[in-house]
Formats: C-alpha cells, sequence, structure tokens
C-alpha cells in the first residue's frame, strides 16, 4: 500500500480509491440514495410498484448474464459474481426511477435521477474495489511518454558468464534518476497481427555511453484488458524507476505487448483459425526488439510475463518457443488456453482437430519434453478459488519437465492487488535469471 506524502494529501488525485474513507462515503451515499428510491409516501407508491421494480431489475440482470456469458461470451472465466451483483443494484436503482418518475414532479424527477447516479457511482466504486484498477483517479491517466530511443551508441558493457552486468559496469555521472516510457507501435511483419500500441520503459542506464547490454522483459496484459494497463494499473514504471534507483541506474528494459488486439478478442496467444498470435509474440515482437533497441541477446537475457490470460501466454511462448525466451513469470494464468469451455476452444481454433490444441497445449508439451534450462515463477493470489486450482496444476507440470521454477501465493484474489506485488516482488528474481544482478 502506497504512502501518501504531504504533497499527494493534499491533491485529490491521489487520494486513494479502494480504501480509506472515499469508497466508504460513496457507498453509504449509495445505500442511503436506494433507500430514499424504493420507500415512499407518495399516495399511488404501493408493494405492486416497487415489486415491478425489483422484478424489472431481476429480468435485466438475468438478460445482461445471458447476453455476456451465454451469448457473447468474451471472458473465458466468464462475469465474476460479484460484479453481477452491483450490476443488479445499478438496474435495481434505475427500474425505481422509471416506476417513480410518472409520479414525481420536474425537479423531483431530477432528484431521483441524481440519487440513482449515486447508485451507479457506489457499484462502480465496489467493482473497482474488487479488482483495484483504478487504487486512485491518478492510475486512470496514462503518464507522459517520450520519444523512443533508438540509437545505438559504439560502447557497450555486456555480462559474462559468472558476472553479471551490475559487475561490470558503473553509473557515470550526470546519469537521468528515471527512466523514459515510450508508446510504439510494433507490427506484425510476419505474422500479419494487427496489434494495439505497446509501450517501452528503458532505465536510466540505458542513456549512459558505454551502454550496458540489458536484458528484455516482455510483458502481456490480461483480457479484457490493454497494454496500457500494465502502465496505470500495474504502475511498473514507478516500480523499474525504484528499482533502478537501487541499482546504478540499471534495471531490465521492459516491452509491453498486445497479444490479443482488442480488449474482447481472445487470440489463445497460440498460431490458429483467430490469428497467428504465436508467430507476432515469439517472432515479430522480438524482431521489433532486436531492430530498434540496443539490448543483450540470447533466450536467457528474454523473459516473458503477464497476468490471467497474459500469464497462460507466457508460459505458452516458454514451451513453444524455448529458443526465444529462457524465464517467464506466469502471474494468475490458466492451465491451458481457453475460450471458456475445452471444446469451444478447439473447434473454434483448430476446427475441433484435438491433436493440433495438443500439439501446442503447455501442460502437453510438458509431458513429453522436458526444459532443464528454463526457470519460471508461478504466482496467484492465495484467495482465487478460480486460478489457483489452475496455477497448483501448471506448475507441478512445469516441475516434471524439469524447470526451475518457483510458485508464490499473495494475498487477495484475481485483482491488481495480487499483479503489481507479483511483478515487484519478482523483479530482482527476474534481473537474477537474465543475467543483470547477481
Amino acid at each position: 500500500m502506497t504512502t501518501l506524502t504531504l504533497a499527494t494529501r493534499w491533491n485529490p488525485i491521489d487520494w486513494p480509491l479502494t480504501h480509506g474513507p472515499i469508497p466508504y462515503a460513496v457507498l453509504a451515499a449509495g445505500w442511503g440514495s436506494l433507500v430514499l428510491l424504493a420507500f415512499s409516501r407518495h399516495e399511488r407508491w404501493r408493494a405492486p410498484r416497487l415489486f415491478g421494480a425489483l422484478m424489472l431489475a431481476g429480468t435485466l440482470t438475468a438478460l445482461v448474464k445471458l447476453g455476456v456469458d451465454g451469448w457473447w461470451h468474451p471472458f473465458p472465466e466468464g462475469t465474476p459474481d460479484f460484479v453481477l451483483r452491483w450490476i443488479a443494484v445499478a438496474l435495481f436503482a434505475i427500474s425505481l426511477v422509471c416506476f417513480r418518475a410518472p409520479l414525481l414532479a420536474v425537479r423531483r424527477r431530477l432528484l431521483a435521477t441524481g440519487a440513482a447516479v449515486l447508485v451507479l457511482l457506489m457499484a462502480a466504486s465496489q467493482v473497482n474495489r474488487g479488482f483495484d484498477q483504478y487504487p486512485t483517479a491518478r492510475a486512470m491517466l496514462v503518464p507522459g511518454v517520450q520519444a523512443l530511443t533508438t540509437g545505438k551508441v559504439a560502447s557497450t558493457i555486456a555480462a559474462t558468464p559468472g558476472k553479471p552486468v551490475e559487475e561490470l559496469w558503473h553509473a557515470p555521472p550526470g546519469l537521468p534518476a528515471k527512466g523514459t516510457l515510450s508508446t510504439v507501435t510494433i507490427p506484425g511483419t510476419k505474422s500479419g497481427f494487427t496489434a494495439r500500441d505497446g509501450y517501452v520503459y528503458l532505465p536510466p542506464a540505458y542513456q549512459a555511453n558505454p551502454r550496458p547490454l540489458l536484458p528484455v522483459v516482455v510483458l502481456l496484459p490480461g483480457q479484457p484488458g490493454a497494454p496500457v494497463d500494465w502502465i496505470t494499473s500495474g504502475a511498473i514504471q514507478e516500480t523499474l524507476d525504484a528499482f533502478a534507483a537501487d541499482h546504478q541506474g540499471l534495471a531490465p528494459i521492459v516491452v509491453v505487448a498486445d497479444p490479443t488486439g482488442s480488449p474482447f478478442t481472445n487470440t489463445l496467444c497460440m498460431d490458429s483459425r483467430i490469428a497467428k498470435a504465436h508467430t507476432y509474440l515469439a517472432t515479430d515482437v522480438p524482431d521489433w526488439i532486436h531492430h530498434n533497441l540496443q539490448t543483450a541477446t540470447g533466450r536467457g537475457a528474454f523473459a516473458i510475463g503477464g497476468l490471467s490470460l497474459g500469464g497462460t501466454c507466457s508460459l505458452q511462448l516458454a514451451v513453444n518457443a524455448p529458443g526465444v525466451y529462457g524465464t517467464f513469470l506466469d502471474i494468475s494464468g490458466q492451465d491451458e488456453p481457453t475460450l471458456g469451455e475445452r471444446g469451444e476452444t478447439v473447434d473454434k481454433a483448430f476446427g475441433g482437430d484435438e491433436a493440433a490444441f495438443d500439439a501446442v497445449d503447455p501442460v502437453h508439451i510438458m509431458a513429453r519434453q522436458k526444459f532443464p534450462d528454463t526457470a519460471g515463477m508461478f504466482v496467484v493470489g492465495a484467495n482465487d478459488p478460480d486460478f489457483r486450482p489452475m496455477q497448483e496444476k501448471a506448475y507441478a507440470a512445469a516441475q516434471a519437465a524439469g524447470m526451475k521454477v518457483g510458485y508464490q501465493t499473495i494475498p487477495g484474489w484475481h485483482s491488481w492487488v495480487v499483479f503489481r506485488q507479483a511483478f515487484e516482488q519478482n523483479l530482482a528474481w527476474l534481473s537474477q535469471q537474465t543475467g543483470l544482478i547477481r
């Protein structure tokens, strides 16, 4: 939990939205507004109208559930129950306004509408608390970005066997205190995949001459999600700057790439009928990095990581492209790529060909192949009832495949409370595995 400094205490944009007085004040205002909407002394407001509003809200909630999880089905795990409950509360408030509006004068209709807005704000606040997507209003804003530094310097320093970069390179005078963040377009040159813009973090040491040849961590968001989530909700720029401050300006280069192309598309990170997402992540992204940035090379200097679907992808890339990525960080990933049901996944991705799916499914691959030179870390929320069993299954399969793997739990469930801590707590481990620090 971030401690507020004197400056941020007086800046509303930095006030906490998921703990402390603000969410509780919104909760009290929302429930109070709902009570005022539900009960009235108006002579024409009777139990049948209240019951009608309740039935309308229940019907609309069922339709939302059916439409999203049954027909559209954009999320493999379905809509979380707590989200559906708050949707129901919001729809109940809207239904109450619809039933009460004909009985009210214009001024009171406006007041009723304002009360419904407070209920909607309460519902949104509680969903945000559940996911911890925006711990402050500042997290909703994308930090300023700079032009990407693509020029290469003639003099470089690389890690050698037995000696990490930090023992061979020392920060020169005048090194910037913070790294740079840039938006980048990584084209699907060989895959034909159309990705959204990604982000590149270059640590302070990248600005030096001689330049240390730094390792690369490719990070992937979840679904629904976007690369920007790692910047805003994940706060990785602050985490990486803090790490660099403790290591002479050294930190991994981080490239946040897009594995899905849109918030509601699940490419499974495979080459299939859906998209050639594997080729994009295993070939196009590394090729772009090598062409545009001056980095360490080889599988030992490249790590892949991600959260939820991005975590599943990281394990997939580690076993399907072991010559590219020697290390992976799987945060709250699944035990296999999925669109929700195994049959649906195989049908849509491979036309029903089970063998084609098994050929690229990580658990099946690890059952028939050993990976003694691959290092991995599995991290999941201790209170995550859905993803924790899947992480345990994937971890056991990785152990059986001879990988050098670890398993961690963090208090929380499938939320940014876990995702942020997982990256922060394993940044030093990633740096060790990729030859940056000892």
